[in-house]
């Protein structure tokens, strides 16, 4: 048995959004007064790591959430379109096994996106990131490791651009 997707009674969520039920037992859990705008894609690959939204969260149109493992949405947090949230890493040591036969590399931590953050379009967050509260993510920007709260952050490679204190 699938375990649940929980959606709060007052979250939106578009008939044109593909939320997949994990095969592996990983939950997703949307909070209130959420939205997840068409064409987003919660993916179950990678791991066994649940996805929890907190309230008042937007995740727009294009967006892909793969669950590896694991990713933590806090309050009122917003993302632009075309992001993807890819808490896992395939193995590809061994040049004699297909890459798709290796599985996958240890978790780093899955993604941490703390309250109030701010994600702009087109970015990659990847395992192990932890995004703090009040930061701000330029567009395109791809966000491995830490953010510090309140950073203003931006480009590929990503750097640190200011504060919003």
């Amino acid at each position: 048995m699938n375990p649940p997707v929980t959606i709060d009674a007052t979250a939106r969520v578009s008939a044109l959004a593909d939320l997949e039920s994990s095969v592996r037992g990983t939950r997703l859990v949307i909070g209130a007064r959420t939205v997840i705008d068409s064409f987003v894609k919660v993916k179950p690959a990678g791991g066994s790591g649940d996805v929890v939204i907190g309230d008042d969260v937007v995740i727009n149109s294009g967006c892909v959430l793969y669950t590896g493992n694991g990713i933590t949405i806090g309050n009122a947090v917003a993302i632009a379109a075309n992001c993807v949230l890819a808490p896992a890493n395939h193995q590809y040591d061994d040049p004699d096994v297909l890459i798709r036969d290796q599985g996958f590399r240890a978790s780093k931590g899955g993604i941490v996106i703390e309250d109030d953050v701010w994600i702009g379009a087109g970015c990659v967050i990847l395992d192990g990131a932890v995004i703090g509260r009040g930061a701000v993510i330029g567009a395109m920007t791809l966000v491995r490791g830490e953010v510090p709260p309140y950073a203003v952050a931006a480009g590929n490679p990503m750097q640190l651009r200011g504060s919003r204190r």
